[in-house]
């Protein structure tokens, strides 16, 4: 019974073997996984001091509310970047068994 799941599987695997992540996506990701993951930490963590400097020393609050916002997202990049690091774009990019991810 099993066999035949995993079987199911692959065909299925197989018929769909055309959709690959489009060379744009392959290129973005290229240049974005040149960036260490602690840049994106540190963007975070920039964020966060940043807003909280707007908060205490300027009159317009929601400037540090804005600039607050920023900080999920960068942690966001920083782990599709350690994500596609890893793993690769889609399962025709992930590096074979025994290869170093970059």
């Amino acid at each position: 019974m099993d066999n035949k799941i995993t079987q199911t599987g692959k065909d299925l695997l197989n018929r769909n073997s055309e959709l690959k992540e489009g060379q744009l996506t392959q290129k973005i990701e290229q240049q974005t996984g040149k960036v260490p993951s602690v840049g994106f930490l540190s963007l975070a963590i920039g964020s966060m001091v940043l807003s909280a400097g707007l908060e205490i020393f300027s009159r317009k609050k929601e400037y540090g509310n804005f600039v607050g916002l920023w900080a999920p997202t960068f942690m966001l990049l920083g782990i599709y970047n350690k994500l596609v690091k890893l793993e690769g774009s889609d399962r025709f990019t992930k590096p074979q068994e025994g290869q170093m991810a970059a």
